[in-house]
């Protein structure tokens, strides 16, 4: 028996003004799968995440995750979905301490003894304020609040780029170890296949506002090359598809 959805899409379009970011997408992501969502800057992945969020109304076709419509019952799904965006987008104002207490009262599942652990291992400066902090620490203590309220669905919009590289290996390897516990799925998009590689069991490629492949890792990454040089070829493939 295949595994339930988690995130589901249909026939989905959406466009900025006359430009048109995607058209036609399907996706289909088991739960429990860890998929990597590989693509070019500015391909459309940052758009497919805030359509699953409910950040943004699809023009055409739907979206769904854990069955749930993200427009109409966005608040539902909140509690048990979570979103760290390719930007801190937290209230500047807050300390990581004080951008915990007060997600606890919005997420049922709040752990908080997970939260400290999660910021101390991250080296997150909990009583300095977000708009005093670097990218690479506000982007930690993102990271730790969306997994302290241990989401069912984690969407994880380039949470690597523009960091130093240890900020990078730390928020990498919290997300990995995050994989280790439980049936949780995830969706992360990236450009970079180093990360790429690393994370997840399968991968999807967007070129051209749709998804051109969806392949388990192993399978993208089978033969003798490396597992970067493996997914830019793969990578490649699709684009140069979609083109001709």
């Amino acid at each position: 028996m295949s595994s339930p959805l988690a995130i589901e899409a249909k026939g989905v379009a959406y466009a900025f003004g006359r430009r048109r970011v995607l058209h036609g997408l399907d996706l289909a992501l088991p739960a429990g799968s860890t998929t990597v969502l590989l693509g070019a800057n500015g391909a459309g992945k940052t758009t497919l995440l805030r359509l699953l969020c409910g950040l943004l109304k699809p023009a055409e076709g739907s979206v769904s995750v854990l069955g749930i419509d993200p427009m109409r019952e966005r608040d539902r799904l909140s509690a048990r979905l979570g979103f760290v965006p390719d930007a801190p987008d937290a209230w500047p104002w807050m300390t990581a301490e004080e951008l915990g207490r007060f997600l606890a009262a919005h997420h049922p599942r709040w752990d908080e003894a997970l939260a400290k652990d999660l910021r101390a291992s991250m080296k997150v400066p909990s009583n300095r304020r977000l708009r005093d902090m670097s990218r690479g620490e506000a982007t930690k203590a993102m990271v730790a609040t969306t997994l302290a309220h241990q989401p069912e669905v984690l969407l994880l919009d380039e949470p690597f780029g523009g960091l130093d590289p240890i900020a990078h290996e730390e928020i990498l390897e919290c997300v990995v170890r995050s994989l280790e516990v439980g049936t949780r799925t995830v969706l992360v998009s990236t450009h970079d296949l180093d990360v790429a590689a690393r994370l997840g069991d399968q991968v999807a490629v967007l070129a051209n506002g749709r998804i051109g492949r969806v392949v388990p890792m192993d399978e993208a990454t089978a033969g003798t090359a490396p597992r970067r040089e493996a997914l830019k070829g793969m990578f490649t493939d699709v684009v140069r598809g979609e083109r001709t």
